[in-house]
């Protein structure tokens, strides 16, 4: 048994600005869509290309951050991604207030969110290294995980009656103010941050710099396979969303509470998963359970394709999202545990936005994929595809436990 340990008042500061700003965005879940639908009368495909063109650009236009962020005290960039996301969502209600809203700014501003989403995250798992004990990192990790559950489970549902007593646009206010409590938090840390180097020692940008964080997850025995699953398996799963959503609720009838109670429901999983894997690594080893968990959580995507109409299909929905996001749930803070211990903190940053910028992108490209394939066949049989090739995914898990690529050798220069 794991006993609670207390991280510190600085982790402390740090878990309370990740909470509100996920609560914030859970809040204003799927809100681009909504505002694009009932306000600008968008049509299926200006919401899909809305959806996927942000997340695809986005990701290219941080392909340079990474580099520009690792070389950067992390907090101080942390704040300013905040910033940026927070006067580019309070964009949209102002410009809704003056009468010029239009889909060419919904699109911008979901790419320079995108864009920052990933700046931030490259520069948050530095700092969480920075300043959480090695041994520490997992708790760390699992109270991440267990916020990000807690904040899908409690935030679509608050947000969908938001949505309907003051319409989509507050939602976007609510989650614009959440970043900028979000950064008022990281600036409470308080404290020495230290300098990755003195300004005069830093190198130059260069365009080899830009796939650094690529060369070194390629160059690692571990993080390689790891990464190609967690990409595949986040992008399949991404790219089923919408096709669950068409085939509950055009299909079979279900209403729009029903589905979102369908996906709020089950987050109970994540939460309960993410508060075990402390305990289950504790017992059975970091490794084994990483497996363990990452295996498991591929098999359940298929039962998605068998659901029916009625209260049957709607328990079946729950039962299966219940079980891949309590492996999720387990899974996630192990996964992020591993590869912060294995990524020299010199490359966490650029490995972080590597990973994140293929992930993004790997997910518009197998949504968009993946509705045409729906559009082609139907919905049923996209989904069964989907699962298919997810059970496939654990061949690509790392079987034996490693040590990390710059202790087995010689550091290479992979800048």
């Amino acid at each position: 048994m794991v006993a609670r340990r207390s991280l510190g008042r600085q982790f402390g500061w740090l878990w309370a600005a990740y909470s509100v700003s996920t609560l914030g965005t859970w809040l204003a879940f799927d809100a681009f869509a909504l505002i694009a639908i009932l306000v600008l009368q968008a049509g299926a495909t200006e919401v899909s290309v809305l959806a996927a063109s942000g997340l695809a650009i986005g990701a290219v236009v941080a392909v340079p951050l990474g580099p520009w962020v690792e070389f950067r005290r992390k907090r101080p960039v942390m704040i300013a991604m905040d910033l940026v996301r927070f006067a580019a969502w309070m964009s949209v209600p102002v410009a809704f207030a003056l009468g010029r809203l239009c889909f060419a700014q919904l699109l911008l501003v979901s790419v320079v969110v995108g864009a920052a989403d990933i700046a931030f995250t490259a520069a948050s798992g530095a700092a969480l290294k920075a300043l959480v004990r090695p041994e520490d990192l997992l708790v760390a990790n699992g109270r991440f995980e267990s916020t990000t559950w807690t904040a899908t489970m409690l935030g679509p549902p608050l947000g969908g009656a938001a949505i309907v007593l003051i319409g989509p646009v507050m939602t976007v206010v609510a989650n614009a103010v959440s970043y900028l409590l979000s950064a008022v938090g990281i600036r409470a840390i308080g404290g020495q941050e230290v300098r990755p180097a003195p300004a005069a020692a830093r190198p130059r940008l260069r365009v080899g710099d830009l796939a650094a964080g690529w060369r070194y997850i390629l160059a690692d025995s571990a993080l390689r396979p790891l990464f190609a699953n967690t990409v595949l398996v986040n992008g399949l799963i991404m790219a089923a969303s919408p096709l669950l959503v068409v085939l509950m609720v055009r299909d079979l009838g279900f209403t729009p509470w029903q589905y979102g109670l369908a996906f709020a429901v089950p987050c109970v999983g994540g939460l309960i998963g993410s508060r075990l894997s402390p305990r289950v690594v504790a017992r059975y080893g970091q490794h084994r359970v990483m497996v363990t968990a990452g295996t498991l959580r591929a098999f359940w995507l298929l039962g998605l394709a068998f659901i029916g109409p009625g209260t049957a299909g709607l328990v079946l929905v729950m039962t299966v999202e219940l079980g891949l996001i309590t492996c999720m749930g387990v899974f996630n803070p192990v996964f992020a545990t591993y590869r912060l211990a294995r990524t020299p903190a010199d490359r966490v940053a650029r490995t972080l936005a590597a990973w994140s910028v293929t992930s993004k992108a790997t997910i518009a490209a197998l949504t968009a994929l993946w509705g045409l394939l729906a559009g082609v066949t139907s919905p049923r049989t996209a989904l069964v595809i989907a699962g298919l090739l997810l059970m496939a995914t654990p061949l690509l898990l790392p079987r034996r436990d490693l040590p990390p690529q710059h202790e087995r050798e010689p550091a290479r220069n992979l800048t």
